[in-house]
C-alpha cells in the first residue's frame, strides 16, 4: 500500500510505502530513481505490533518516481498498489508513485491523506 500525506514542506509530499506481514523476509529495501537506485539506502522496518513492513520518504511534489522492492538482496517485487507501471528494458515492469496533484481538482498543502 502507498499512502500520501501533506508534508510540512510545501514542495514535498510525505509518502509511506508499506508491505503486508505475509511477506516473509529478513530484509526489504525500497529501490528507485528517487535515490539513484541504491539497493541499501531505504530499508523497510517491520512493525512489531502487526508485522507490516514500512518506510516513509519525503518526495518532491509534481513528479513520478519509478521503484521496486528488493527482498533479501535478491528478489525484486513490484507494489501492486502503485499509481501505474512502466515497462523496463530488462523485461519486468517497474512500479510508479506519483506526487502530481490529482487532475481536475486543486490540491492544498493541508489536504487529507490520500491512499492509493
Amino acid at each position: 500500500m502507498i499512502t500520501k500525506m501533506a508534508s510540512r514542506y510545501p514542495s514535498k509530499v510525505t509518502v509511506k510505502f508499506e508491505l503486508p506481514s505475509a511477506v516473509w523476509a529478513d530484509s526489504i529495501h525500497l529501490v528507485g530513481d528517487f535515490e539513484g537506485y541504491n539497493e541499501t539506502s531505504h530499508a523497510l522496518v517491520r512493525d512489531r505490533r502487526d508485522g507490516r513492513w514500512h518506510v516513509t520518504l519525503e518526495l518532491e511534489r509534481g513528479r513520478e518516481y519509478q521503484f521496486r522492492y528488493l527482498v533479501n538482496g535478491r528478489e525484486w517485487h513490484n507494489d501492486w498498489h502503485a499509481d501505474k507501471y512502466v515497462p523496463h528494458p530488462y523485461g519486468e515492469a517497474r512500479s510508479v508513485v506519483s506526487t502530481m496533484p490529482p487532475s481536475g481538482r486543486a490540491q492544498s498543502r493541508d489536504a487529507q491523506s490520500v491512499s492509493t
